[in-house]
């Protein structure tokens, strides 16, 4: 338990770089020229990567994953760039806008020519995705940057994507969440979550029927193994502002139950008893050569040994991702490989396991316009430059590595030979250099001749699979498979058992600590870009500490109910003697604190300060019908210096309360939406409340505040927009330059009054433009990041007014305060106020 140096092929998979590296490195001299660059004239020494791998060539072949009449075209595919592609959170409260901009200014103002010269869209609507929220520009990425008449739809897209309106995406990794069917009453877990694009298409699943200022009654836990991609996780789902999400950090194949004892007493009291989930998305790590169109860097790498070392990775995972779905459920099984040993062979390996209780589901009637092909029945297994009919064939010292699971029927065979020897050498390689630990040559992969054994066939229906490929849809590749739970899943074998207790090889501190460090992309495609601080909450206390289970095993649960909840509310108010001795070692920094049985991670605490939280409700007028008491959370056990408060939704309320009944089994890395920050200036010690809306939770409580509100017109907006800090008698509109005036000292929300105003496309959002503001002594100041001030800015200079409005001249405040940093989000100092 608790992840410490535990799967290393899980590790090294994530801790593969997938930068967009079709151009080389500066310090290299050598790039890959692009036609806009020929376009602009420019003549430099450029050099493609060597996208040559004749191992690849020969093992897809033989597997047959295309026709020969197709072949060429597939692999001229695999050896382009690939286009980029972004997805329109639906969730964005301009995403309207966003559409009517793309469809009538960009389709129109960016012709382009395909590479024989004809006229071609260069962005266009991808046909199977619903509601035209996703894109696909013919140009890639790296042209995107390089073009200068692609400079202004660049800059939209980057601004867009750091703000949270758009995510940069590959088309074929936006397919597999389209599977899950998901309802916004779904719990539902998101295995290997980092960096978040699929959680984030999750998550606007659950709340697209919700009204504004609700919440779904479903939520999503997103897990990942690593830390250091934890943190893209929170940084990526930040930008949705949702309290319907956990963060957690285990290994996917090892993910906890989280039950109540069998012992507990009043167990049917509680909502939750076990945490199970109505769906999971099993998307594995894998080989990754579905990725080639991104990082052809993976050419040299690629070699059949990838998808064999991972097969009994990714089958543990989909076992226990059934294992945690509710009977009825659906879980889809992905990866971003080509390989029949990663896809069709672990998906047959399941179901053989699973022994009826779960069936493979045929989805070849959804999405209509996704073009994809069915799954395999027939493969081989590749080895040590032999190819492998079935099991049988594998030799007697390679028996641990090929294993019956990976061959179509499955079968060990009680009888298994040897090869003869003088067949085996037939089929390697005659120019072998080296040996190997028994004395036979050395396979070399590139050059080994095709076997012409006959592959088993599959009886099971994998047909009902789906694999994309590059040439069928312009895009990379991708496997598919959506199983549904119809029972409990039987009991595993004594053969299951005794693999699951093999002993594993554990990487180094240094070499798993190096590994972390080296993750920055997606390995199925996905564009993240992190600027700045990523604002995380796996501990606030030492972001840089490492993470470990203290040793509590299971068994020790199994204990009276009373007595864990004794000993979690004593955990969260006296740290172990352990973590006090971590604190000194660590000067500058307060003290570790402990998550239950997990050193090193802040506590998931109950903010229960009746005193705080009624001031709180009292100074915003939060309306009592809105679920506000029993809702809040603190990372910090220390309740005299909570510096931010969480909001969390009924349905992770649940969760929470089933983790810390059952033992913390979770170590949770974020959880809730950031609702209120203490406000540390001189002015905010002396207001009525010492709390602040956030940013992130002013859309949720909007609706139930009824005091600190002032409506602007779109001129005062627009100057405190600009000017992040006006005095009162500078606001233009006399209302509200006196309703400001007779706001109470401390925080304030400020909305566009729109009587008049329509949007410049898309027709008026359901929901109001507002922002947090401070209300100080003698002016207004904005509590919103650069970024984001910028946006809202840009959108309200596009609305138009009446004709009556339209004469409205626009006056300059006298004395303007200096914008701050684009991460500052308080308001000025008191000094600056004074000017």
């Amino acid at each position: 338990m608790g992840g410490r140096g535990k799967s290393r092929t899980q590790r090294k998979h994530f801790s593969q770089n997938r930068e967009n590296v079709w151009k080389r490195p500066k310090s290299d001299g050598s790039a890959i020229a692009t036609p806009a660059d020929a376009n602009n004239g420019e003549h430099r020494n450029w050099e493609p990567f060597k996208t040559q791998n004749p191992a690849f060539d020969e093992y897809y072949k033989e597997q047959g994953i295309v026709s020969v009449e197709e072949w060429d075209t597939f692999n001229n595919y695999l050896r382009t760039p690939l286009p980029a592609a972004f997805r329109i959170n639906s969730s964005s409260q301009f995403y309207k806008d966003l559409l009517f901009r793309l469809e009538n200014d960009f389709m129109k103002s960016l012709p382009a020519e395909d590479t024989d010269g004809n006229a071609v869209e260069a962005i266009k609507v991808l046909p199977w995705y619903p509601d035209n929220l996703a894109w696909q520009s013919y140009f890639s990425r790296n042209q995107l940057r390089k073009n200068q008449a692609l400079e202004q739809f660049h800059e939209f897209l980057k601004l867009e994507n750091e703000i949270g309106n758009i995510t940069r995406q590959e088309a074929v990794s936006m397919v597999p969440p389209l599977f899950l069917d998901v309802r916004p009453d779904h719990f539902i877990l998101d295995m290997c979550a980092a960096p978040g694009s699929k959680t984030f298409q999750l998550l606007e699943m659950i709340y697209k029927l919700t009204e504004p200022g609700t919440l779904p009654s479903g939520m999503i836990i997103a897990n990942d193994l690593d830390v250091q991609r934890c943190n893209l996780l929170i940084h990526q789902t930040k930008r949705m502002c949702t309290a319907n999400l956990i963060v957690t950090n285990h290994e996917a194949q090892h993910f906890p139950s989280c039950h109540l004892p069998r012992n507990a007493e009043n167990v049917k009291e509680h909502g939750l008893c076990q945490l199970q989930f109505d769906r999971v998305l099993c998307d594995v790590p894998c080989s990754g050569d579905g990725t080639f169109r991104k990082a052809p860097d993976m050419w040299k790498k690629w070699n059949s040994g990838m998808a064999n070392g991972l097969f009994g990775l990714q089958v543990q995972i989909a076992m226990r991702g059934l294992a945690l779905l509710k009977v009825g459920g659906r879980m889809v099984y992905s990866t971003c490989s080509m390989n029949p040993v990663e896809n069709e062979a672990v998906v047959a390996e399941v179901l053989r396991r699973c022994e009826g209780t779960v069936e493979l589901i045929d989805v070849s009637t959804e999405l209509p316009q996704l073009a994809r092909r069915p799954g395999l029945k027939s493969w081989k297994v590749r080895d040590k430059g032999l190819w492998l009919a079935s099991y049988k064939d594998v030799r007697r010292y390679r028996k641990s590595v090929a294993t019956p699971g990976m061959f179509p029927s499955g079968k060990s065979y009680d009888e298994i030979s040897e090869p003869d020897l003088e067949t085996t050498t037939v089929q390697i390689c005659e120019n072998s250099n080296g040996s190997n630990e028994n004395g036979v040559g050395l396979i070399d992969d590139s050059v080994a001749p095709t076997s012409n054994l006959e592959a088993e066939v599959s009886d099971l229906p994998l047909e009902r699979c789906m694999r994309i490929v590059p040439h069928d849809q312009n895009s990379g590749a991708f496997f598919i498979a959506v199983f549904h739970k119809l029972l409990p899943l039987p009991a595993p074998t004594a053969i299951q058992k005794k693999s699951r207790s093999l002993p594993r090889k554990v990487p180094s501190n240094a070499e798993s600590q190096k590994q972390m460090n080296e993750v920055k992309e997606d390995k199925n495609g996905d564009d993240i870009v992190v600027s700045g601080e990523i604002d995380v909450q796996i501990s606030e206390a030492a972001p840089d500490a490492s993470l470990h289970d203290t040793g509590i095993s299971e068994t020790h649960l199994n204990t009276d109910q009373n007595k864990i909840h004794e000993q979690n509310e004593k955990e969260k108010t006296e740290p172990s003697p352990d973590v006090e001795a971590d604190a000194k070692t660590v000067p500058g920094k307060r003290k570790l604190q402990m998550q239950g049985r997990w050193r090193g991670v802040d506590p998931v605490v109950f903010y229960k300060d009746e005193t705080v939280v009624s001031k709180i409700m009292e100074f915003y007028g939060i309306k009592e019908s809105f679920p506000f008491k029993g809702h809040l959370i603190t990372r910090n056990s220390d309740m005299s210096h909570v510096k931010r408060v969480y909001y969390i939704s009924n349905s992770v309320k649940q969760v929470l309360e089933l983790n810390l009944l059952g033992g913390q089994q979770l170590k949770i890395a974020a959880v809730g939406l950031k609702m209120f920050e203490r406000q540390t200036s001189k002015e905010g010690s002396s207001a009525p409340c010492l709390f602040r809306i956030s940013s992130e939770g002013l859309p949720l409580i909007l609706p139930h505040i009824t005091k600190q509100i002032i409506y602007a017109s779109p001129i005062d907006f627009k100057h405190l927009l600009k000017y992040k800090s006006i005095k009162f008698p500078d606001f233009v509109d006399p209302s509200f330059r006196e309703a400001a005036s007779e706001l109470i000292l401390g925080c304030c929300v400020v909305i566009l009054r729109t009587e008049g105003w329509v949007s410049s496309g898309s027709g008026e959002d359901a929901t109001p433009i507002a922002i947090g503001c401070w209300r100080g002594r003698t002016n207004i100041s904005v509590m919103v990041n650069a970024n984001d001030c910028q946006e809202l800015l840009e959108r309200v200079s596009a609305l138009r007014a009446d004709e009556a409005d339209a004469g409205v001249e626009e006056v300059v405040p006298m004395n303007p305060i200096p914008e701050r940093g684009a991460d500052d989000d308080v308001p000025i100092s008191e000094a600056a106020e004074e000017g």
